[in-house]
């Protein structure tokens, strides 16, 4: 998900929904948190969503059938699905047969008896009918569910933005950010002439003979059910392809509006450099097997999966305040995502920093490559203007999608991408490259894989030890203090005479030995404080400058002027 300078607008509401059997509006659940036990009880292989989509009456009618290998046993299936959809019937789907199940809503989760207890290691598939009018979104994509919106010629224009509410806004899933399927299919039908944009690739498209058509596509990877999208419209389609630093070429498409055309194809060259970008700095596009989309939305983005949310209007600084920095930053930041989210995917929001914050610090160095470091320290800058302290950025108890982002008030993103600066000053530049890239990629086999293999659920600990790994040293003293508490460290300067003493102070007292530079008449040098304390020597005449580079995150982020005397 995006942010920056709208993120005062993630509001996710918290409430969880009352118990209801019918299809009244009520509040839906928040996405993620502890695991109901009856749904750790099975892993989701493969969802099939079969749906028509009808922009007048803004109504889905359709079906959606989920498969899935029971890790032990159970006759139970607990799937979720927004209480604004009628369920007409539930079934099992055998090989040569389908038969009906006894099934039961309590608030906004289906409970479906097998009839039987299956055993550990058992498939099954239930297949869920349902109808009726999705959640509008009050303001997507922070405040999540469908977007009916329309053309400047007054089409339909659709989207879908359910990261925070999750996928049960619109389909029976199983919402929980720690099961992805192995792949999926969507079948989507349509009224003639509009188009369809959804995740993996597509596999036909039918005209049915009674003025609509059905698209089919196919996922071939892994997937988070937050991240199934659709996007519908009169789109028009600029295509191009690129050679994957893998060496496979693969297709790269806009779905374009058709007054936005030129602007799409003038703007599909940049598209291409961002992904050259981040072949170069993280690995091949974990992907390629689905080729990349873009689609034109009527809600600013979102990382959906092969298929981008984007909705900047080809305007620079739409998520930005204004400020343009050389490049179409909303772009570059949800692209970001198909390394940090969907190919590295936190198993637990609470380690959402891993997707936002990583995701925010590609951007300062995009325009480091842009402008050197004058335009990555000014990118960096301004986003330390938004950092709040309000909560850890990776607290250790499980959180919901609310919870991170709506508590932590926007610091997964610039605080993450900070303490990954402040890395960086810390182990070096080279072992910072390397660290990004394993952390994508742990192998440079795994690199190569494009069948789903690739991907893999991580946490804030994995990254912990792949630095410590990589640097040589231990690393806790730095993450506790930067990422599990919320409060800053902020540092003491003394100067006496021709001493300069330094301290860092911390919450709770913990350790911290970050390295400071320090700037004498002119010249830089880095201070090592191994106890968090330093004293280092000074000529009274020195003019002595703390931090001048703004290596550290701390508080009172500002570099320490000590003027002579």
């Amino acid at each position: 998900m995006h942010g920056r300078a709208l993120r005062p607008f993630l509001i996710l509401f918290l409430i969880l929904a009352a118990s209801e059997a019918t299809s009244q509006e009520i509040d839906i659940y928040d996405s993620g948190g502890p695991i109901l036990p009856e749904q750790a009880d099975f892993d989701v292989t493969f969802y099939e969503i079969t749906l028509e989509v009808e922009p007048e009456e803004q109504r889905l009618d359709g079906w959606a059938t989920t498969v899935a290998r029971l890790v032990e046993p159970s006759r139970t299936i607990v799937l979720d699905l927004d209480t604004l959809f009628n369920i007409s019937r539930v079934t099992e789907v055998g090989e040569t047969d389908e038969r009906d199940l006894s099934w039961e809503r309590r608030g906004g989760r289906i409970w479906i008896d097998l009839g039987t207890a299956r055993e550990a290691g058992s498939d099954v598939a239930v297949r869920v009918f349902y109808s009726g009018r999705p959640r509008v979104a009050p303001q997507a994509p922070w405040d999540g569910g469908f977007v009916w919106a329309e053309t400047e010629a007054g089409a339909p224009w659709i989207a879908t933005a359910v990261q925070g509410e999750g996928p049960d806004v619109w389909w029976p899933a199983k919402d929980h950010v720690s099961d992805k399927p192995d792949s999926l299919a969507l079948h989507i039908t349509v009224p003639e002439p509009l188009v369809v944009a959804a995740n993996g690739s597509l596999q036909s498209v039918r005209s049915n003979g009674d003025g609509t058509s059905t698209y089919d596509f196919l996922v071939s990877t892994p997937i988070s059910a937050y991240n199934v999208a659709l996007n519908i419209a009169p789109y028009i389609l600029v295509e191009g392809e690129i050679q994957s630093v893998g060496g496979e070429v693969f297709p790269v498409t806009f779905y374009a509006l058709p007054e936005d055309g030129e602007r799409a194809r003038a703007f599909l060259p940049e598209v291409l450099d961002h992904l050259s970008f981040y072949e170069g700095l993280l690995g091949p596009y974990p992907f390629r097997a689905d080729g990349y989309k873009v689609a034109q939305t009527p809600h600013l983005g979102m990382e959906h999966q092969t298929v981008i949310a984007y909705g900047a209007d080809f305007d620079r600084g739409a998520m930005t305040g204004g400020r343009d920095w050389g490049f179409d930053a909303l772009h570059h930041h949800e692209l970001a995502h198909e390394w940090w989210g969907n190919l590295v995917t936190n198993a637990d929001w609470k380690d959402m920093w891993l997707h936002e914050g990583f995701g925010t610090y590609m951007q300062s160095l995009y325009a480091e490559r842009l402008g050197g470091e004058e335009l990555y320290l000014g990118h960096l800058l301004n986003e330390r203007q938004l950092i709040g302290n309000q909560s850890p950025v990776a607290p250790r108890e499980s959180r919901t999608s609310g919870q991170i982002y709506f508590d932590s008030g926007g610091d997964i993103y610039s605080k993450g991408a900070w303490i990954l600066h402040t890395l960086r000053w810390l182990i070096g530049g080279e072992a910072m490259l390397e660290a990004l890239r394993r952390m994508a990629y742990p192998t440079s086999e795994q690199e190569r894989i494009t069948t789903g293999e690739q991907t893999r659920f991580a946490t804030t600990d994995d990254f912990l030890d792949l630095v410590e790994r990589i640097a040589g040293q231990d690393l806790d003293w730095f993450f506790e203090v930067y990422l599990r508490q919320p409060a800053l460290p902020s540092l003491s300067t003394v100067r006496t005479g021709n001493t300069l003493r330094l301290e860092w102070e911390t919450p709770q007292g913990l350790p911290f030995h970050m390295p400071v530079e320090v700037e004498i008449d002119g010249e830089r040098r880095r201070v090592e404080m191994h106890d968090g304390r330093a004293e280092l020597a000074v000529p009274v005449t020195a003019v002595v400058t703390i931090d001048p580079k703004y290596r550290v995150l701390r508080e009172n982020q500002a570099p320490i002027n000590l003027p002579p005397g």
